[in-house]
Parts: C-alpha cells; structure tokens; sequence
C-alpha cells in the first residue's frame, strides 16, 4: 500500500478531530438495565479520564484510578480502542511519546503528573503496531510519517543499549520493563534501572535477562515498521524491516521456548531460565510469534488448560497451579490475579488463531464479574471473579466493558472488513441497538429482536441473521464468512434480498458465502 492508496476511503487527517469524534461517537443501548447501567457508567469513566498531561497540550485517556498519566505499554493501545469515540484522544496518546522522545532515541516509559519517565522500557503492545493501525485506519499521513521516524529510532535505540549479551533479543533490567509489579517472575529484583537510566541494570542479580515478551513486542514493532514503509513507498526498508523481524522471531522461539513446559521463559545472565509460568505466554500471541501449529500446543496445554490459565474468569499473571502464584492475591499484582489489561489485550490474538468461541466464553465472564461489581478496578481473583479491593475508575477495565460489549453482540471494524457479531440471547443483546460509523463514512447498525437481528449499511439492508454467529463483510456489505462464536453448535437463519439459508454451525468454524 502507497501513500495515495492509504488515504484513498479512509477519510481526510483528523482536521477537526473533536467535532468529528462528536458527529459520529459510537451509540449502543441494551433493555438490559444492568448491562446498560455498567456500559454507560464505563463510558462516563473514560470520557472522565481524558486529561491534559504536562509536556504535552493534547488530551489522552490516561490510566485512572490511583494511576495518573498515560504508560507506553498500554496507553497507545488502550487509545486505540477508544479511537472510534475520540479519535483525537487517539491520535494525542501516540504524538506523546514521539514528541518527548530523546534525541538517541529513547521513547520515554510514561507522561505522568509528575513526571516523564525514562528510568525503564516499559513496553508490552509495541507503539509501532498501534501507530500503523490508527494510521491506516484514519488516513493520516502526518501521523505515518512521525511513526515511523520515532519507531525506527526507538528499534536502534534497543538494538544499541538493550542487546548488550549480542543475542539480537531484547533483554529485561528490571521489574517495570515488562509493567510486571509484584510478579514472582520479577522476585528481588528493583523495580526500576539504576539512577532512572534505563541504559543501566543493577549488579549482582544475575542480569540482563534474555525476555521473550520484550523481544515480541520489538518483533511486532518491526513488522509494523515494514508496513509503514511499504505505505511510504520505502520498499528496500521494508523488506529490511521484514527480514530483521524474522530472524528475531526465530532466535526468540530458538532460545526461550522450553517445549517440554509448552512455555517461554526469562533466561538470565547466568544461563538459567526462570521458570514461572505467566503471561508471557498470552503476550507472545499478541503479537503472532508462534505459528498456528506451536499456538493449537500451547492452548491444549496451557492456555486453555483449566488447571493453568482457563480458571472461571481468565486469564491469571500466573498459571494458577504455577508454584508460585501468589495468594492472598494483593493489590496491584501480576503474581496470579486475573488483570483487565491482559484481558483487553486478548483481542489481539484470540480471533487470529481461531478461538472467538473460548473468546466469548471469557468476555461473557468478565462482563458478568465487571457488571456485579461495578467499580471498574485493575485486577480480579481469576476463580472466583471478585474484584481486589482498590481505587475504582480504571480506565482498562472500562474499555473492557466498552470493547467486550461490542464484540460479543455488536459490530466490529477489522482492517479490511466488517464483523457482525449476532447473539440474541446475551444481556447485552437484550432489545439492543449499535450503530458506529465506519472508516469510510457509513453508518452499520445493528437492531435485535427476541430471535436475531437486523444488520444494516449506509442505511441499505445488509442481512438478518436469527442465532449465535458472526457475519463477516466487506466494507461495503458484501457478505463474505459466517463464523461460529459460541461454544456450542448454532442453528443459524441467514436472510438477506430474496433468499433465505440454513447452517449448522459449529465453534470456531468458518463457512464461505
């Protein structure tokens, strides 16, 4: 994709990004009083924490709760998926870290209140990947553009300070590089780099380690440089981008994938692997390290593994029957709690390998648990769904509610098509009304009655659809998949201009139309 063809229907640059976000603000209402009183209070929180940061004069949805500024982590993606209800607010949250970036490169780990810090990587999803797919989505060129300069001096950045055992991974020098407080993974070691230089590790703690979740994200961020590239028209850097990306995603699965655990591990200077199971291993999906082979091992051993990562509300920081998950579970703990990041991170990976059935599964429980409690906090015990007591009003666990509502009974824009999600029988679906506007201006609408539901675009009827199944189209409507999104077999009625059909559809299958 060029320049012209990345502009071509995805609408001008945010020029007037506020009014826009105004006009066309996704609109959901459900006749299920407590499913529409905990979307509508989630939505008050987000709109509550859009805030204006030092050091930059832009508005971004910051983390909340007892967290105020915005972590390069998860604040880029966290934005992302609020873009459709303030795409400025999106737009902001990347334009942060590239205007604050150093002059060798270094992006700075978060924009607080009191501070932006430096003293750490603090990198989970990469800024590259969240950049590209706003980029791309909008049509913003300015946007692709400061991208791929700060992304590209980030990688060199890494390469230069952050491969010091010459492994060509991306290797940890403290707790807060993985945003991973309080886990055992991290046991003795400081929360942060020597002196607030993250160019620094501390002595005698048998450090740098080799990390698998560091080396994925600078792997999923090479990826995304080499599509900004293409869309830039830079085909030599891309194909380098590519190339580079490769050979990283090979050494990671070389070197800390121990197969007989069916898991991936820190190796430490000392050439020991650290061996609890967490969620690295969800992280590594997230951004597609593992090919669909390696992952169907790792999901019938681990992550859909009951006793591991498939307790009732998944999924925990620790596998659950890991030596080393931590309980009581305390506040602010990776060591075993089930954390709403790590939940609206599933998104990312859970449909590219196939599993929107288990998917849903995990949505629908975190509605329930986030609807019983209503506090909107950071963590919850992934047995029994109850909330650790803490601060309320995290953004997170709101865009949860928000994201979730949508994909388990709304629609969704992908990249190249439209997804459908039909489920009559879900709280969320009870009576329910969507309608969002999508990157090339129109407006998809969803409206369910006591059997299924009426899709329409660009106010032109696409199809009616009665039982649990996701309808996938193109931009303009045409139907291309029906996918089965709930765990057990759906009778499916498929209606559309002069034609009525019939499907047995099973979890997970796809059938062509």
């Amino acid at each position: 994709m060029d320049r012209r063809q990345l502009l071509i229907g995805a609408g001008a640059a945010l020029a007037a990004p506020a009014a826009r976000a105004q006009d066309t603000a996704p609109a959901y209402s459900t006749g299920n009083a407590a499913w529409q009183a905990a979307y509508d209070k989630a939505m008050r929180i987000l709109a509550g924490n859009v805030q204006t940061m030092p050091r930059y004069d832009q508005p971004v949805l910051i983390e909340g709760a007892t967290y105020k500024g915005i972590w390069m982590e998860c604040g880029p993606h966290e934005a992302l998926v609020y873009r459709k209800v303030r795409p400025d607010v999106a737009r902001a949250a990347h334009m942060t870290f590239f205007t604050l970036q150093r002059p060798d490169g270094q992006l700075p780990a978060n924009n607080k209140l009191t501070e932006a810090g430096f003293g750490q990587i603090q990198m989970v999803v990469p800024i590259a990947a969240t950049a590209w797919e706003l980029a791309h989505a909008t049509g913003d060129e300015a946007l692709l553009q400061a991208a791929y300069d700060a992304c590209g001096r980030w990688d060199a950045w890494l390469v230069k300070y952050r491969d010091t055992r010459g492994t060509g991974l991306t290797e940890g020098f403290c707790t807060y590089d993985t945003g991973h407080d309080n886990s055992p993974r991290w046991a003795g070691i400081p929360p942060q780099c020597p002196n607030k230089d993250a160019r620094t590790f501390p002595p005698g703690y048998a450090l740098p380690r080799l990390c698998p979740d560091l080396s994925a994200t600078t792997y999923g961020a090479r990826r995304a440089l080499a599509e900004m590239a293409r869309a830039l028209g830079k085909t030599s850097e891309a194909d380098r981008w590519t190339d580079e990306a490769e050979v990283l995603r090979r050494t990671v699965l070389k070197t800390l994938y121990v197969a007989e655990d069916a898991a991936f591990y820190d190796l430490d200077a000392d050439g020991k692997f650290v061996r609890v199971r967490g969620d690295i291993l969800s992280r590594m999906c997230g951004e597609h390290v593992v090919d669909q082979s390696l992952f169907d091992d790792l999901w019938t051993r681990q992550l859909h593994n009951p006793k591991a990562f498939w307790t009732p509300y998944p999924l925990p920081s620790i596998a659950a029957d890991d030596p080393a998950f931590v309980r009581p579970i305390p506040i602010n703990s990776w060591g075993g709690a089930s954390q709403a990041l790590t939940a609206l991170r599933a998104g990312r990976w859970m449909d590219h390998y196939g599993r929107a059935a288990e998917f849903a599964q995990m949505m629908d429980a975190w509605g329930r648990a986030v609807v019983a409690d209503m506090g909107f906090r950071q963590q919850m015990d992934p047995v029994i769904g109850q909330f650790t007591a803490g601060e309320p009003d995290y953004s997170p666990a709101a865009l949860v509610m928000m994201d979730y509502t949508w994909r388990l009974a709304g629609i969704t824009e992908q990249p190249d098509d439209l997804h459908w999600n039909v489920r009559p029988d879900h709280a969320a679906a009870d009576h329910a009304r969507f309608a969002m506007t999508t990157d090339t201006g129109a407006i998809a609408e969803m409206r369910y009655d006591g059997k299924g539901a009426e899709l329409r675009l660009a106010g032109k009827a696409v199809a009616r659809i009665e039982g649990t199944a996701r309808l996938v189209t193109t931009k303009d409507g045409k139907l291309s998949a029906l996918t089965g999104i709930a765990e057990q077999p759906q009778e499916i009625v498929l209606r559309t201009l002069g034609s009525i059909r019939n499907f047995h559809l099973f979890g997970n299958q796809t059938v062509s139309l």
